[in-house]
Parts: structure tokens; sequence; C-alpha cells
């Protein structure tokens, strides 16, 4: 005779949050701020940051030391950075204006805007680690 168990089953984990690790805190916060996210001021010089992002979910960023509290053995990766993100402008020109206000700052331009087949106007800026953000709207 073979018994089934009526426990519940275990709930699905729901995704909250993507991090990354990041060599000044007050530098990829500061380029973050630039993209509208809502950062205290105070967050600058901790070794963990948050942004509450819509829909619940969070942006986290931990300091290298914090990485390392974490994993002593941990490196930065080599060969560039697997994270990438993307900010939604709100239309074609703001695709462009965003991505000139970013590299006049200084930031890294990886790739200039332009009208990509799939159907949006696309831009590509580094973020002081080198993580790739892209920037894009829908054209019309």
């Amino acid at each position: 005779m073979t018994t089934t168990s009526s426990s519940p089953a275990p709930s699905a984990p729901r995704f909250a949050a993507i991090g990354m690790v990041v060599a000044d805190m007050a530098a990829a916060l500061a380029f973050y701020r630039r993209l509208g996210l809502d950062i205290p001021a105070e967050a600058d010089r901790a070794p963990h940051a948050e942004a509450r992002l819509p829909g619940g979910l969070r942006l986290m960023w931990d300091s290298y030391a914090t990485a390392r509290a974490v994993d002593p053995d941990w490196t930065p990766p080599q060969g560039g950075t697997p994270t990438g993100l993307a900010f939604e402008c709100a239309d074609p020109a703001g695709v462009d204006a965003v991505y000139a206000e970013l590299t006049a700052a200084g930031y890294k331009g990886e790739k200039p805007p332009w009208d990509a087949f799939w159907g949006q106007r696309y831009a590509v800026v580094q973020d002081p680690d080198g993580h790739g953000v892209d920037l894009f709207a829908p054209l019309p």
C-alpha cells in the first residue's frame, strides 16, 4: 500500500531584488539617482544600499568589502560585468536627452542612441562599475 503526504507543497520563491557589487558606493548611487531612483544620501557611506522599484522589486548595491565579508575569496569579475539594467524613458527624445546628460556628466557611453529594429529608440551607457545600463522608449 502506498501512502501520499497531504502536507501542502512549499510556496515558490518570489523574485524580489537585483543585487550588484560596486567599487565605490557613492559614485554608483550618484549615477542611479540621475536615473530617478530615490536613494537617501546617507546610503553613500553604507556597505549596503537599496532602492525600492515600481511593483515592489528592489535594486541593491553592496560594497566590495561586503562581498568579501560574505565570501572571503570573492574577487571582482574579470572581462566585463554580467549585470545589465534597463530604464524606460518617456519617449524617443527622452532616450537621447538622458544619454546626453549622462555622457556629459562623464559616464561612458557604450552605444549612442539608435532606432532599433525591434521598434525602440535604444542607447547603452555604463555605470561607474562598467555595468551596461540600457535606455529605451517605444518608437512611434
